[in-house]
């Protein structure tokens, strides 16, 4: 799949981080994980630190496929409200998925002061407004449901928005929980911890047959090595829907703008994240090197040339719908692109395994907090494996 445009902030920023080598033989280990992106990073992570051995192969180069094109927000909420997810899965289990989503954040958080760079990460406000008049009812039961469970937010009136940002808004959330990170450089250095200590990754590597067997998995590559394995990791993304024949996802195309750097040090209040109701939403978020990024403007359809097509239309589109909000900021555009964007029917993530494939597990954190849900899936999935429950592998089941 062509998963992006070219040049991508992440990857014009940081180039080619880290070579690793294509296979040149075959292999026996415990794990194979299919994908060498930010999901299979933090699966290899995750099982580098119990001591299995495994392998993790990618047919590009590592990082190359949608994590460096994602605009890598870290958000405890959901693309589908806590309200409206109660009624689709039920309230203890939506409730779950929220709580869940900011235990995720702070495990991210820990993972980058144990590394040596922090890859951009930072902890951030998030604010949440509504679009319109029509959905301040939204905003309001929204507040509550999420005071009932313990998250730590505000709810903000007109007035408040406007003291605190320089655009007018009828109603918002204030959370104190959110995040950013450099998604691309962050799975570089996932790779680099999960080496040192015995992690074997293969880039340019095309797994081209998987044979199921009842004690494990064997890989055919495009080379012609193979790797036997107990169990098999599929961690690809978008690309995952290739493996199973039920659809689950609605593949989507996203655009993306940011700013050359900036001056000024607070461009908006604390560089919260900003997202609003209205669907498909804009959302706004600040760099490390004091730069704006603004994302959103969605097309429902799959076609790469068609969707690079309108990446300056949309890049003109995302400057101006941003010189509304902030018409004192002089926002000129250093790098636009476009990317895959997937939706599944709950805005939930799909983790763990399917019938028709034994042995095999899957790590799919789709939506716009993607990154969050590949840290739970990575976390589920070690514990599967280590004979340990976790409570969002009922959750986020393929047979949910």
């Amino acid at each position: 799949m062509d998963l992006r445009s070219e040049s991508p902030f992440w990857l014009m920023r940081s180039g080619i981080i880290r070579p690793y080598p294509s296979i040149r033989q075959s292999y026996s280990t415990d794990i194979a994980i299919i994908g060498g992106g930010i999901s299979g990073a933090l699966v290899a992570y995750y099982l580098s630190k119990e001591g299995i051995p495994a392998i993790l192969l990618d047919k590009r180069q590592i990082g190359l496929g949608s994590t460096c094109a994602s605009t890598s927000l870290l958000q405890y909420e959901i693309d589908t409200p806590l309200g409206k997810l109660s009624k689709q899965i039920g309230t203890k289990k939506a409730n779950q998925s929220y709580l869940l989503c900011i235990d995720a954040i702070d495990k991210i958080n820990k993972i980058t002061d144990s590394l040596k760079s922090d890859a951009g990460f930072s902890l951030k406000k998030s604010f949440y407004y509504a679009s319109n008049k029509k959905d301040v009812d939204e905003i309001k039961t929204e507040f509550q449901l999420r005071k009932n469970i313990g998250i730590n937010l505000e709810l903000l009136s007109g007035n408040d928005i406007e003291r605190l940002f320089p655009f007018s808004a009828p109603a918002g959330l204030l959370s104190a929980v959110g995040g950013q990170i450099d998604a691309y450089f962050f799975t570089h250095e996932l790779l680099k911890s999960s080496i040192d200590s015995g992690l074997k990754v293969f880039d340019n590597t095309d797994v081209v047959k998987i044979n199921h067997h009842k004690r494990g998995i064997e890989l055919e590559t495009s080379f012609g090595e193979v790797i036997k394995a107990g169990k098999l990791i599929i961690a690809c993304g978008y690309e995952s829907q290739g493996y199973l024949s039920k659809k689950i996802v609605d593949l989507n195309s996203s655009f993306a703008i940011v700013s050359e750097p900036s001056t000024t040090k607070n461009i908006w209040y604390q560089n919260s994240l900003i997202w609003e109701t209205a669907r498909p939403y804009l959302y706004m978020r600040t760099t490390d090197d004091n730069r704006v990024l603004v994302g959103g403007k969605d097309e429902p359809f799959y076609n790469p040339e068609k969707r690079d097509r309108l990446i300056a239309k949309k890049a003109y589109q995302l400057k101006k719908a941003f010189g509304k909000k902030f018409p004192d900021f002089d926002f000129r555009i250093d790098f636009a692109w476009a990317g895959t964007f997937a939706e599944t029917k709950d805005g939930l993530p799909y983790i763990g395994k399917v019938r028709e494939h034994p042995n095999t597990y899957f790590a799919l954190g789709f939506g716009g907090n993607g990154i969050v849900f590949s840290q739970l899936a990575a976390e589920i999935i070690r514990d599967i494996l280590i004979g340990k429950k976790h409570i969002g592998e009922g959750i986020f089941k393929f047979d949910r």
